[in-house]
């Protein structure tokens, strides 16, 4: 294939890309908005949320931090908990790594645009990966979750409760529409369900994150021992 043809793929997969993010996108959008309501209502400025999404784009780590920090937690104890909580990236790197092209350097940077609903459409079922859908997917999303975070800030005070609006609902969908899209994989439904039973026996026992990190590790197993 010439490098015209591979370029004339990788615009096609990436327009794909976007559009398949768009959705995903205005999911964002709310919980972004969430975060920064809360977090304004926690006591950050407007600025602070507002960079603090632009920054972390992590929405479950957000959360994580933020409710220790209106617990009265210290910032170690903030931040641990966010790491915890976005520990299941670490799997998603050491499977998405090799399908990314050049030095350390360029592949971790090129890693910063790893999602959940991204890495999971991008994910070709044969253990590898499209990184020009993954850059597609990506990027509304994080658009839009900027995006969610200025208006959350800036107008969140006319808002009030948003638990009122039902918001606290759109993060389990959000991690089970992207569980279907796995399930596809045989091998990923042995992976999906030891996790959860891990991460179900966990929570109970153990502090945030910790049964997330549990799953994740039970996931890496099940990609070790998925077939070529």
């Amino acid at each position: 294939m010439t490098d015209r043809g591979s370029a004339e793929d990788a615009r096609t997969t990436f327009r794909r890309g976007l559009r398949l993010g768009v959705p995903f996108g205005a999911i964002s959008f709310l919980l972004s908005l969430s975060f920064a309501v809360l977090a304004r209502q926690a006591g950050f400025s407007t600025t602070q949320a507002i960079v603090t999404c632009a920054i972390v784009f992590a929405g479950s780590a957000q959360f994580a931090m933020l409710a220790v920090v209106v617990a009265g937690g210290g910032i170690p104890a903030a931040l641990t908990a966010a790491s915890l909580m976005n520990s299941r990236f670490l799997a998603m790197g050491v499977a998405l790594a090799p399908s990314l092209p050049g030095g350390p350097l360029k592949r971790a940077l090129q890693g910063q645009a790893v999602v959940d609903s991204s890495w999971a459409l991008a994910n070709r079922g044969d253990g590898t990966f499209d990184r020009w859908l993954l850059f597609g997917t990506t990027l509304p999303q994080y658009v839009t979750w900027t995006l969610g975070a200025v208006v959350g800030a800036v107008f969140g005070d006319a808002l009030g409760d948003t638990h009122r609006f039902g918001l606290d609902a759109i993060y389990p969908t959000f991690f089970l529409s992207i569980l279907v899209a796995e399930l596809r994989v045989p091998e990923a439904r042995w992976a999906a369900v030891g996790g959860g039973l891990v991460a179900l026996a966990l929570v109970p026992l153990t502090p945030p994150g910790i049964p997330i990190l549990a799953a994740s590790a039970v996931a890496l197993l099940g990609l070790t021992r998925r077939r070529p």
